[in-house]
């Protein structure tokens, strides 16, 4: 949640110019490693020069297993604003506009799910076969989605934790016009599309200790004494500085007195408005069949419902909420043992639950969602002058 490489983006994205998201899949992003690079040399140029690898944590990680350097994936790679998703290569310009001499420092990459190398030798005081296949490591959204069962086109995924994220696989590669979402390479090949809410179950949470409710009140019965639209109120709980869209001042933002309401009111505009701000944000991916839903929230009833109505898709659960470990083991059989990714998903991802969208709920949340753009945009990034026609169009 780092944004302190605000003048290091605006500096990297100066020297690239407009291609660096066509290129990258996002534009310059405060957290993403890149502008830290920058900052890095910046504020610590002899420290800089006397580093010789700079590595992610999951490509350092698997190094440890490995004795010997790994390379970066393309999942996790991506999130660098280094790595021209095109070629799967670092892009020279822009790692020269980043910090000197970067490309030496920088590991190999390689496809996500690839095999990185076998197993040091130092392992086999642990019981474990020294020169088994170590995988590629990845970011916890490409294994999740891999976790997930989503590493085919169709099916996106909603990970309603700290924060709130969005992802799904992507074909063809697309970028978001608006500049808020990322693409990523991604386990089963391709891409993946991915936008992130700053403001999730913390916020939501916040709401609950403000109405006084507890998570079955806040879960449940707000949304059994409130209707599907709320009267067309909504609350968006900026309580932090928000990445999608870009909101700087924080605070609770809400077309109607939200004090005076009653708590079932206030608790239903809120998560209305996260579902929409979701499917607004998303549209630039296109329709899913299908949403599985993963983190602590996807316990909510309400929020299930309100998803599966909002999206006009139904809404799975699977066993597990450890997604992102159950990804890597899929990986890991997959890159082991040559194991097909829709095989391990039958066997390791079933639904075991799926809420359907109530037909006259998904009309409502259609017809209101040009509104709800509306309600928003004065904080939103108008760079997109065709995204109204977007919204109509769905």
């Amino acid at each position: 949640m780092d944004s302190s490489t605000g003048a290091e983006c605006a500096e990297i994205a100066a020297a690239v110019g407009p291609g660096l998201q066509t290129l990258t899949g996002s534009p310059a992003i405060e957290r993403f490693t890149g502008p830290q690079i920058r900052k890095f040399w910046k504020q610590e140029p002899q420290a800089y020069r006397e580093t010789l690898r700079i590595h992610l944590v999951s490509s350092f990680l698997c190094s440890v297993l490995c004795g010997a350097d790994a390379p970066v994936d393309g999942g996790d790679g991506a999130g660098m604003n280094l790595l021209n998703l095109r070629t799967m290569a670092w892009h020279p310009r822009i790692a020269a506009a980043t910090a000197p001499d970067l490309l030496s420092k920088l590991p190999r990459v390689c496809p996500t799910a690839g095999r990185a190398g076998g197993l040091s030798a130092y392992f086999a005081r642990y019981g474990l076969r020294p020169g088994i296949p170590v995988a590629v490591w990845t970011g916890d959204n490409p294994a999740s989605l891999v976790g997930c069962g989503g590493s085919a086109t169709g099916t996106a995924v909603v990970s309603l934790g700290t924060s709130d994220t969005f992802f799904a696989a992507l074909d063809p590669y697309r970028i978001d016009p608006d500049g808020f979402g990322h693409v990523f390479g991604q386990p089963g090949g391709g891409f993946m599309c991915l936008t992130c809410f700053k403001n999730g179950s913390l916020a939501r949470e916040r709401v609950r200790d403000e109405a006084g409710a507890d998570w079955e009140f806040f879960g449940r019965t707000a949304f059994e004494q409130t209707a599907p639209g709320n009267g067309g109120r909504w609350a968006l709980p900026w309580f932090e500085a928000e990445i999608t869209p870009l909101v700087t001042r924080p605070g609770l933002r809400a077309n109607f007195d939200f004090a005076a309401a009653p708590a079932e009111v206030r608790i239903r505009a809120v998560v209305e408005a996260q579902a929409l701000a979701l499917r607004a944000h998303s549209l630039w991916m296109g329709n899913f069949a299908t949403l599985r839903v993963t983190g602590g929230a996807s316990q909510s009833e309400g929020i299930l419902q309100t998803l599966a109505d909002v999206f006009g898709a139904p809404v799975e659960i699977i066993s597990t909420t450890d997604s992102a470990a159950l990804g890597a083991a899929m990986m890991a059989a997959h890159v082991g043992e040559g194991l097909a990714y829709g095989a391990l998903a039958a066997a390791f991802c079933p639904a075991i639950r799926r809420i359907e969208p109530r037909p006259e709920a998904v009309r409502i949340y259609r017809e209101s969602l040009p509104a709800f753009r509306e309600f928003s945009l004065t904080t939103l990034s108008k760079r997109n002058p065709q995204i109204s026609q977007k919204i109509a169009d769905f």
